[in-house]
């Protein structure tokens, strides 16, 4: 009988959870593993657009995608283009009700519907991973501060821009563009700011 590959998948965010989801789904023994604390510990950012050619074409063969379109907000597919200087509304897109193709979700639902499905014994949590390393026999060791975890066959590194397992691959690291990205949180934005939730919509404002 053929024997899968045994796979460790570094990151537990919409990438990673999505690829053990496919693999889990065929058999492939997997290990996920993230620094998080726990699937809560931390807000998971702003929420996501999936398109049907990439994000939901992922979901359908995890076999997660009736159940995503089922969570996913299909009335948050407005989007306006803002001058920024002026505050001119420049273009304005309003599906059809019914119509677009590009429900919205928040994160923190992704991954909980992401996580369902999977053994929770395969998800190690809190787990900041510090290195790579291979083996002579093909295989690799993954570090963390205070023990080493391994054999594994194959490791996916879905763990952001400042992945630890491209070091195994590459020893280019980010740079800085001159571009910065800024958040912040607006609550209760219907009651205290109704002019800007006007302005926004049901979606996305560039």
């Amino acid at each position: 009988m053929q024997q899968h590959p045994n796979v460790v998948i570094v990151g537990a965010g919409p990438a990673g959870l999505t690829a053990a989801n496919i693999l889990s789904q065929h058999g492939w023994p997997i290990t996920v593993i993230e620094a998080d604390a726990t699937p809560t510990s931390r807000d998971q950012g702003g929420s996501l657009d999936l398109h049907p050619d990439d994000g939901q074409l992922a979901l359908a063969k995890a076999g997660l995608l009736q159940e995503f379109l089922s969570l996913a907000r299909h009335e948050d597919q407005e989007s306006r283009d803002v001058d920024a200087v002026s505050g001119k509304v420049m273009q304005v897109e309003i599906p059809e009700p019914g119509t677009g193709n590009r429900p919205e979700i928040d994160r923190v639902v992704l991954r909980q519907l992401l996580l369902q499905r999977l053994d929770t014994g395969a998800i190690l949590w809190d787990s900041p991973v510090q290195g790579i390393s291979d083996r002579p026999d093909g295989r690799y060791d993954i570090h963390f501060s205070h023990c080493t975890r391994g054999p594994f066959d194959i490791v996916i590194g879905a763990d952001g821009a400042w992945s630890r397992v491209r070091t195994a691959l590459s020893d280019v690291r980010p740079s800085y563009t001159g571009v910065t990205f800024m958040e912040l949180w607006l609550h209760d934005v219907d009651r205290r700011h109704p002019a800007l939730a006007d302005l926004v919509g049901h979606g996305t404002l560039f």
